[in-house]
């Protein structure tokens, strides 16, 4: 069989502002963040499949997600390790890993190692950056 290529959605600054509202496109475009605890799905229990946003890609399964009180909604993992992608973050005089989408590069949030087992991953992500399909 051979390798499976990623899908890659590329748009311009404005294709994007077009697609998003205000606050999507200051977290997703522009590394933002919102408030903690105020996000649509930081105390979010339906079952479902979080999505990016901008593009669409299942990112999360909601058997992943955990009550982690850090006012974000928190995932111990994604659905398949490729659809996201970690680089370093160094902003605001912290080291941390950003967690981007891969498919359209929209900031998602960050991921830190004090999660549970077994990943003892906590994946700290935006409400904004996140739309859920509930099953």
């Amino acid at each position: 069989m051979g390798q499976k290529i990623p899908k890659r959605i590329i748009k311009t600054e404005s294709e994007w502002r077009e697609t998003l509202n205000d606050e999507q496109y200051e977290v997703c475009r522009n590394q933002g963040t919102e408030r903690p605890f105020s996000g649509e799905y930081t105390q979010c229990n339906e079952q479902g499949i979080y999505c990016c946003v901008c593009c669409g890609e299942p990112l999360f399964g909601s058997e992943s997600k955990f009550d982690s009180g850090c006012g974000w909604p928190s995932f111990s993992t994604p659905m398949e390790s490729d659809q996201v992608t970690e680089r370093n973050d160094m902003s605001h005089s912290m080291i941390r890993k950003e967690v981007i989408c891969s498919t359209c590069d929209a900031h998602l949030g960050h991921v830190f190692d004090d999660g549970p087992a077994p990943t003892k991953l906590r994946y700290c992500i935006n409400s904004v950056a996140l739309k859920l399909q509930e099953e």
